[in-house]
């Protein structure tokens, strides 16, 4: 579940925020003034921190310096009655993801709230392994393994062109298409070298899983 300081002074606006966001299905942690705040943010990790800026001992602005000149990167929604330009400004400026002024429709403030989450998330790792029809490349280690058994050795063209297959599944790649993303534009088009790969690979991958489509090219099938 994800926990969410509220740093607010007025009890009434706090109460509200803080009800909202637990029937929103967050946690909440509180705290009225500044050096509060900034010892909670300190202690514990917090998903997002919403922050007004009219507080006691340390406002708003000097906690926000504080958490980021010690490299704490959590999200802060700024709160305050003010809206200048300026006090905008100032508060995206010293390191505030977002910025909301009083009063606010506790919709608005939980769509802000749910976008500054969703960006905090780490994007998912990107895979490194194609598959299909029995044959997978580790696109990390460049290692290629048919129907789940050890390791097939494949030089660096072939796994660049099993590479270029597995990409594009079921699809009719031309030898001229597989010739430039392969070897380069400047390779003689008149060269039979695809051609020859191609044979290589059928002979370490299998013969029927790379079918010839007369006068068009290659497909890997399934």
């Amino acid at each position: 579940m994800s926990r969410i300081l509220i740093v607010e002074d007025e009890d009434r606006i706090a109460t509200f925020v803080d009800k909202g966001l637990r029937a929103a299905g967050y946690a909440t942690e509180r705290a009225s003034r500044g050096d509060e705040a900034l010892e909670l943010a300190r202690s514990i990790e917090f998903d997002l921190v919403l922050l007004d800026v009219g507080l006691p001992v340390m406002d708003g602005f000097a906690v926000l310096r504080a958490l980021r000149g010690s490299g704490n990167r959590v999200p802060v929604i700024m709160l305050t009655a003010h809206s200048s330009l300026d006090d905008t400004v100032r508060g995206l400026d010293g390191g505030a993801d977002d910025y909301i002024p009083k009063p606010f429709r506790f919709d608005e403030l939980l769509a802000r709230v749910r976008v500054r989450m969703r960006d905090a998330q780490p994007e998912p790792a990107a895979s490194t392994t194609l598959a299909y029809g029995g044959v997978s490349l580790d696109l990390r280690s460049r290692r290629a393994q048919v129907d789940g058994t050890g390791v097939v050795e494949l030089s660096a063209r072939e796994f660049a062109l099993a590479e270029e297959f597995l990409r594009h599944p079921d699809q009719v790649l031309s030898r001229e298409q597989l010739l430039s993303r392969i070897w380069g534009y400047d390779y003689d088009p008149g060269s039979n070298i695809v051609d020859v790969y191609v044979r290589y690979l059928r002979a370490k991958l299998g013969a029927g899983r790379i079918e010839t489509v007369r006068g068009m090219g290659y497909r890997l099938v399934g």
